[in-house]
């Protein structure tokens, strides 16, 4: 079942609509083994979805930030970097959004 988000709700707390968003796609880099892309590409195909040959899979993080933030590129490429992925197995591309 889907669930739908409410885009106009804020998850937690009493967030100001002013604010800005990244939003962090965090992948595997190619040659990488993706053991869940291929255990759902195997579930595909159990369940009659022939026409999937390969799943991979991934995570992304939306970040709420305060306006007016400073070297704001900056500290999201050192977030990406240090704590939301491996650098040594992972890619990550970030999305700005006002």
């Amino acid at each position: 079942m889907r669930i739908p988000i409410n885009e106009d709700r804020p998850i937690e707390g009493n967030l100001m609509a002013e604010n800005e968003k990244a939003v962090v796609h965090v992948r595997l880099k190619d040659g990488v083994l993706d053991p869940q892309g291929v255990t759902i590409q195997k579930a595909l195909a159990q369940m009659g979805f022939d026409d999937f040959v390969s799943v991979r899979s991934g995570r992304f993080f939306e970040l709420e930030i305060s306006v007016g933030a400073d070297n704001l590129d900056h500290q999201i490429d050192e977030i990406c970097s240090k704590l939301l992925a491996n650098p040594v197995i992972e890619n990550y591309e970030i999305e700005r959004k006002s």
